[in-house]
Formats: structure tokens, C-alpha cells, sequence
């Protein structure tokens, strides 16, 4: 998600860096403008020219492109006019177009199109990057200038809005070393150019492990209890790689989690399991433990440096929680019942394998395996009668459906627009006028040089200065792409996550503010998952499921009896669910606060989840080696807690429109639009979100949305 004008190089740049991008040196001088620098043109005030991409050029684009900010910004330093809002904060938020739109088509090649020249351009830009961003918030001159309007008399008389951003301006040049003096400031952006480098190798390192780590199955009797969709994927994906007549499974979470639920071969589960959890832990050139311990010690240099405890202490200071033992105090919580509800299904786990004969104890390979049993076994509920009723295309109108009725949204496919893939769409969205909202654009297939996972972007932000911009979003996936002409079937859980993603890209497109700092998705990193949380609820609804949840042979909609089932068991497995969660959330966070000790992480992740108690039949979600929230760039560093805080404001939140009139009344959707997503950061998070609720959050429905008792 990004943000804009001069945060948005820091956003963006670390955005490019988690995502794996960088630059390549071109054939082009300086003097020579790269096309990607044009304005974008088109309908809808513009769409990026993706023909215009030259890979190559990517390097003096960017050399142009900060030239002609540096050059903006040194013109608003060096402005002779007393400083006020309009010539230096307003000046601020209009510099930097060009770059804003060269960073799109560069986090969008780094993220999705990652082949070629790209990981090396990548490794030779993140330090540039950084070195510009430094460059920017250590201009002395600009600082003062930002100061002084801060401290002006004449900022009450400025807009609440105004006020706003003028604080954020401020607050972020401090945090981000403008009070230094010049030894101090050139230390840290020694630091940082560092820390940009290590992020790029370690993204880099995780993606090779993706793409070149992965198992290949040879005999079709070991594809036994592998539903027909998935076997034919795999098939395709050794096809691709020239295995012909074998089954290769990648080394990703899409075909990592339904191999190891639904896959009868305990041997082939362990092997496909140990290849995707060891991630950037195999030893060689792709080992990422090393850049991990000099990762820590040059955050926690940094932090010492900029007057804070610890990095932790300097992540959180900005966010809802505020300080790390806040957070901490949140996950303990719920450590307690979520360990007690693991151990209470373990139990009967390792009853369901003594009952087959089996001589062995449950380990973490064994997991979703017997807990798909136990499911069946406790609720009659067998996930795999679910997923011939989950199309993605279908659920994707639910999507659309959903945002329909709650926000007089709708979504017309534009196969006008030019995308950067084949398997990419464009859709415009109209509001109930038909006045156009902004432009989505969906990349739902895992392939070669797409990062794994599942993720949102904002190629454009909304903004109304001299005009209103609408904003242009998009959804990025890696669902198995079946054969032409079949309909690709996904899990509930793979439907959930479709279903969050679009909660960011709602609140991109619904974001109503002046400022483009400010806009969208631009908020405290322990809210900004509040909106794509509350979106999953939707999908449950008897409402979608009846409509989109179609058989995909005979078209008929999900039986009844079948979503009563899942209903029923909606909080089964949430021990696990929560607790790998928590095991990386609270490592994270120690890593963190561990002080300037030279760590090793896989010693430091063994040990402090023995010390905390971790069923050894779990591990954390994202292992420290692969953490790439965490260790591919700032942006979730002592952050991954921020998850959990936003689920404390989902499930109170949901409960609004459970004590109205249920999921779809249209009162409380448009006070959440008024209050939350249309809102951005013009206001404290936790101020919003009073207006929503009418009162502070209260944790004990974060308690029952997940089923546990909080005394246990």
C-alpha cells in the first residue's frame, strides 16, 4: 500500500524492497527521458502505460525522477517567503509526480513480474533509495521550514485536515533523524543504506528458495486423498519446468496448505512441509540467518541513534498500541486460551492416529492432515464437499456483490485497459450515479517471479487538490491456475483471504480526503487491517454463499445443511490458527527488544518459543528465516502484532452490525464509510474509530469471535 509525495518514496521504497525490487543500469544518459516518466493518459484522469515499461531503463528513469524532486525540493527550502502551510506543506504534498508513478511500475515488476534484470536492478537501487529518502528528511533548510509551520501561531486557524498533515510532516522528519547533527544523520544514512541492500537480498534469497526449492512426485499413487484441481495444477507446474508425466508441488503457501491437509502420504507430507518451512534456512547462498543478525544490530544502531530504547520502542511510538508492551499485553492474552485450545485438540488428534494404527505422535507436518478428520469427525463437515462450490471467478462477484449492497459500489470488467500480464484485468468502479470511483485491477495467478502470498496496492492515490484524482487499486494473488476453460477452485480459507485483500482495495477506492499523504490506506499499521478484516465476515453470509457459492459441474448453490456446518464449526482449529500467528507476532517483537546482542535466529526462535510454551506440533506461521513482514523492510518490523490489534477493532466493529440490523444494514455500512474508510489519516485512528462505535474498543469480542474463554 502506498502512500504519497515525500513519504511516499520512504513507503514506496520499502514497498519495492519487501516486494523484491530494484533497478538495472539502461543504455539512456540522463539527458534522454524514459516514456515511463510521461504522464499517464487515457480515461479516468489516467491509467499506467504498461506497454511504456522498459526494464532496462528503470535506472536513469529513477536518476531523472529524483533529480526533478530534488530539484522541487530544494526550491521549496530555499523559497525566500516566510514559511507558511500553503509554500511549504501544500508545496510538499504537489512535488513528485513522475516518481509516483515510475514507483508503481517498478513495485509492480518487482512484486509480480520478478525475472530477468530485475533482482539485480533491485540490489543496485535500494540504496539509492534509501540515500534520496535520507537526503530529503536531512535538508536542514526544509526541516526548519516544515517547523516553523508547525509551531506557527497562525496552524489553529488552518483546517483540522490541514493541522493533520502538517503534524505528520513533522513528526515523521523527527523520527526519521532531522534534529541530528551532521555526524549523526550521516550514520544513519550509512545505516539505512545498508539495511535497503540486506532487505533486497533477503527478498531476493526467499524468492529463489520459492522458485528453484520444490517437490517433485514421480508415482500417481502417491497423490492419494488430492483433489482432481489440484493434481491437474501440479501436473501443469511440471509441465512448465519440462518434468512431463510427473507432479511438481512449488514451495508456496497456495499449494504448501491444501497438499498438507488433504495428502495421504505422510512421508511426501513431512518433505513438501521441511521444503517450505525451511525457507531461507538451507544453508548456501539463499541462507538468510546471517543478514537477519546484522539486520537487528543496525535497527537497534539506529534506534539508539534517534534517542529510543530499542527498534520496537521506535516502531510502535507512532501506532495505535503505542509502546511494545502494550502490544505484548494484547498477545499474552491470548496466548493462554488459544494454548489451551491446541492442546484440547491435539489430544484428540493423536486419538484419531491411535485409532488408525498409527505409531507415531502428531508433529507439525501431521496438523491440518488429522485436523481436516477432526473436523469431520466433530462437526460432519469435510472441506473438501466445500470446494467444488468455491470458484474464484464467482467469488470474486460476491466480492462485487457485497461491495454493491453495502456501498452502492459496481464493477465492470474493462477490457480496454492494458494490463501488465494476460491473466491481469482491469475493472472500473461506478458508484449507484454512475459516477466512476476509481480503477481495480486483479492479478490472481501464482508464476514464475511473483512473490508469494496475497496482497493490495495502490498504483494511484486518491487526492482532491486542484481536482479530484480517483484511485486506481489493485488485488494480487497466487491461486493455482487450473487448465483452459476450467474454472479454478479455491479453499474457504483461500476465499477468506480474496475476501481481505478486497477490504484493502475498498478502502483505497472509498478514501474522500483533500491530501494525498493522507489518503486510503495510509494509516497506523496497527489499524490499516481493520477494514480488510471486517470484509472476510461477508463471506459467510447465507446471502453470498446462496447466490456465489455454485457447484462448478451442475451450478447449484451450496446446500443448506453444508453452510450450517460451516457455521457451527466457524471457530474449530482457531487454536491453531491463532497460535502459529502469535508464535511469529511474539518473536518479532523479542527479536526486536532484544537489545544490540549479535543473535543468532534460529537459536533465538528455538529458544524463546520453548520459553514461551509453543506446542511442538506447531510452528510459527512465517519462520524468522522467511519473515518477510519483517526482515524484506521496515514495514511490519515489531509490527506483526498489528494484526491481532486490528481483529480487537474487526470483531467489536462486526458487532455493530450484528446488534443492528444484522450484516447488511445499510446504517451502519455508511456510517463505517463515513467514519473509517473514507476517513484515511486525518484523524487518530482510535478517534475514529469512537465515532464509529461510540466508544473506545473492548477486547472480550475479539474473545468470542475466536471462541475462547479468556480466563483460561
Amino acid at each position: 500500500m502506498q502512500a504519497k509525495r515525500f513519504v511516499h518514496l520512504a513507503v514506496a521504497a520499502t514497498m519495492a524492497v519487501t516486494m523484491g525490487a530494484a533497478m538495472a543500469h539502461g543504455d539512456h544518459g540522463p539527458e534522454q527521458r524514459p516514456a515511463m516518466l510521461d504522464e499517464w493518459t487515457g480515461p479516468h484522469g489516467g491509467v499506467p502505460a504498461w506497454d511504456k515499461v522498459v526494464v532496462s531503463e528503470f535506472v536513469p528513469a529513477f536518476e531523472i525522477a529524483m533529480n526533478e524532486q530534488r530539484a522541487q525540493i530544494e526550491a521549496i527550502a530555499n523559497n525566500a517567503e516566510k514559511p507558511n502551510f500553503a509554500n511549504t506543506i501544500l508545496a510538499m504534498e504537489k512535488a513528485g509526480g513522475a516518481l509516483d508513478r515510475l514507483f508503481t511500475y517498478y513495485g509492480v515488476h518487482a512484486g509480480t513480474l520478478n525475472v530477468g534484470d530485475m533482482p539485480k536492478i533491485q540490489q543496485t537501487l535500494a540504496p539509492k533509495f534509501a540515500a534520496f529518502q535520507d537526503e530529503i528528511t536531512q535538508n536542514e533548510k526544509l526541516f526548519k521550514r516544515i517547523e516553523a509551520v508547525y509551531n506557527s501561531k497562525e496552524k489553529a486557524k488552518l483546517t483540522p485536515e490541514e493541522q493533520r498533515l502538517t503534524w505528520l510532516y513533522y513528526t515523521r522528519f523527527v523520527r526519521a533523524g532531522a534534529k541530528l547533527d551532521e555526524k549523526q544523520k550521516a550514520k544513519l544514512s550509512e545505516i539505512n543504506q545498508r539495511l535497503a541492500t540486506l532487505y533486497t537480498q533477503f527478498s531476493q534469497n526467499t524468492l529463489d528458495d520459492e522458485n528453484n526449492q520444490f517437490t517433485v512426485i514421480d508415482s500417481k499413487d502417491d497423490l492419494k486423498g488430492l483433489p482432481d484441481d489440484y493434481i491437474a495444477a501440479a501436473a501443469a507446474a511440471a509441465e512448465a519446468r519440462d518434468m512431463k508425466g510427473k507432479w511438481v508441488i512449488n514451495n508456496t503457501r497456495s499449494a504448501m496448505e491444501p497438499f498438507l491437509t488433504n495428502a495421504a502420504n505422510r512421508e511426501l507430507r513431512e518433505k513438501v512441509w521441511n521444503t517450505y518451512y525451511n525457507r531461507g534456512d538451507m544453508g548456501g547462498a539463499t541462507d538468510n540467518n546471517a543478514l537477519i543478525t546484522e539486520i537487528l544490530q543496525l535497527r537497534f544502531q539506529r534506534a539508539q541513534l534517534l534517542g529510543y530504547k530499542t527498534h520496537a520502542h521506535w516502531r510502535l511510538e507512532p501506532q495505535m498500541a503505542g509502546t511494545p508492551d502494550r502490544a505484548v499485553e494484547l498477545m499474552e492474552a491470548m496466548w493462554k486460551p488459544a494454548a489451551a485450545a491446541v492442546k484440547r485438540d491435539v489430544a484428540e488428534m493423536q486419538k484419531l492416529i491411535d485409532a488408525e494404527g498409527g505409531k507415531f505422535k502428531l508433529k507439525p507436518w501431521d496438523y491440518r492432515y488429522y485436523a481436516e478428520k477432526l473436523r469431520k469427525a466433530k462437526y460432519d463437515l469435510d472441506f473438501s464437499e466445500v470446494k467444488p462450490y468455491m470458484q474464484m471467478d464467482k467469488l470474486r462477484d460476491g466480492m462485487f456483490w457485497s461491495a454493491a449492497q453495502l456501498y452502492d459500489l459496481h464493477f465492470t470488467l474493462r477490457p480496454d485497459i492494458k494490463t501488465y500480464h494476460p491473466d491481469v484485468t482491469a475493472w472500473e468502479v461506478k458508484n449507484g450515479k454512475g459516477g466512476h470511483v476509481g480503477l481495480w485491477y486483479f492479478d490472481p495467478y501464482a508464476r514464475q517471479g511473483k512473490r508469494s502470498g496475497a496482497w493490495m496496492n495502490a498504483y494511484r492515490g486518491q487526492e482532491n487538490l486542484d481536482n479530484f484524482v480517483t484511485p486506481i487499486v489493485s488485488n494480487n494473488s497466487n491461486f493455482l491456475k487450473g487448465q483452459p476453460g476450467e474454472p479454478v477452485l479455491i479453499s474457504w480459507d483461500d476465499a477468506e483471504t480474496m475476501f481481505h485483500e478486497f477490504g484493502h482495495a475498498l478502502h483505497g477506492l472509498l478514501s474522500n480526503v483533500k491530501y494525498p499523504t493522507l489518503a486510503g490506506t495510509a494509516t497506523a499499521r496497527d489499524f490499516v487491517e481493520f477494514p480488510s478484516q471486517i470484509n472476510e465476515h461477508w463471506l459467510s453470509t447465507p446471502e453470498v454463499l446462496n447466490q456465489f457459492a455454485l457447484h462448478y459441474q451442475t451450478g447449484k448453490p451450496i446446500p443448506a445443511e453444508l453452510v450450517e456446518k460451516i457455521d457451527r464449526a466457524q471457530t474449530f482449529n482457531e487454536g491453531f490458527r491463532s497460535m502459529e500467528y502469535l508464535a511469529s507476532a511474539m518473536i518479532d517483537m523479542k527479536l526486536h527488544l532484544a537489545g544490540g546482542k549479535k543473535i543468532d535466529p534460529d537459536k533465538f526462535e528455538r529458544e524463546e518459543l520453548k520459553k514461551l510454551g509453543l506446542p511442538e506440533e506447531i510452528v510459527m506461521r512465517h519462520r524468522t528465516p522467511h519473515f518477510g513482514h519483517v526482515f524484506a523492510g521496515d514495514g511490519y518490523s515489531a509490527g506483526y502484532y498489528s494484526y491481532l490489534w486490528s481483529d480487537s477493532l474487526t470483531a467489536d466493529a462486526w458487532e455493530a452490525f450484528m446488534e443492528g440490523k444484522g450484516p447488511w444494514d445499510k446504517e451502519v455500512a455508511q456510517r463505517f464509510v463515513k467514519t473509517i474508510l473514507s476517513a484515511g489519516n486525518t484523524k487518530d485512528q482510535a478517534e475514529m474509530f469512537r465515532e464509529f462505535r461510540g466508544r473506545d474498543v473492548k477486547t472480550d469480542a475479539l474473545m468470542r469471535k475466536r471462541g475462547f474463554d479468556s480466563s483460561k
